[in-house]
């Protein structure tokens, strides 16, 4: 769920970046890439230069629903599942540069901005509202993985002493980025126990009745 929610934002970001770039910008929907930003240092690795790179830093559990029922109603009665976990992302989108520095550094720039206008305009991702996204008609997708993709995206703002730690973190030199947390992503295991639907509840004292009864 994690790949499919990163997915859904690079299809519908990498079509605006590409409907709005500069001219001269050579940049493509394929240069709009989730990846892993530390590997930019690494070219035997992989080639991230003159690309937007979105990767995942960090994950957290949504603490207010942490407690949720554990118990989900089936025809043949119920079945216990362990809650599901609904996590934030917090994705780096980072803007490399070309060979060219002087204006791979301008169009990197034009490049941030396309990237934090896009999701100032939009803020709330599902697969119906994102007409660009190829997770709608991958039939190897389940619909109900599909209907719970619902994300809402905003700006994480970052200190200085963080920027500081983050790309040491990563081990390279620091390009144009921007830092969004996602919300909410849900990880769940389908498997459970199936349970009988309870209809009587009987107490010591009908039971004591009934017997009187007879």
């Amino acid at each position: 769920m994690i790949g499919l929610a990163l997915k859904l934002l690079r299809d519908e970001l990498s079509e605006y970046v590409f409907l709005n770039k500069r001219p001269g910008d050579n940049i493509t929907q394929d240069d709009v890439i989730l990846h892993n930003i530390a590997l930019m240092e690494d070219p035997a690795k992989a080639d991230l230069n003159n690309k937007i790179v979105i990767t995942l830093v960090n994950s957290e559990e949504e603490s207010t629903l942490k407690n949720n029922s554990n118990a989900v109603r089936t025809i043949n009665g119920i079945r216990y599942v362990e809650p599901a976990v609904f996590l934030n992302l917090y994705v780096l989108i980072s803007a490399t540069l070309g060979q060219d520095l002087q204006d791979a550094y301008e169009f990197a720039l034009h490049r941030l901005s396309l990237i934090v206008q896009f999701f100032q305009a939009k803020k709330s991702f599902t697969v119906k509202n994102s007409p660009f996204t190829t997770i709608a008609t991958d039939n190897n997708i389940p619909q109900e993985t599909k209907d719970e993709l619902r994300l809402n995206v905003e700006l994480y703002t970052l200190t200085f002493e963080q920027i500081n730690h983050l790309w040491g973190s990563l081990g390279g030199k620091q390009v144009p980025f921007s830092m969004y947390k996602v919300r909410l992503v849900k990880i769940q295991e389908n498997t459970g126990k199936e349970a009988p639907v309870i209809e009587i509840v009987k107490t010591v004292e009908t039971m004591i009745n009934a017997e009187c009864d007879e």
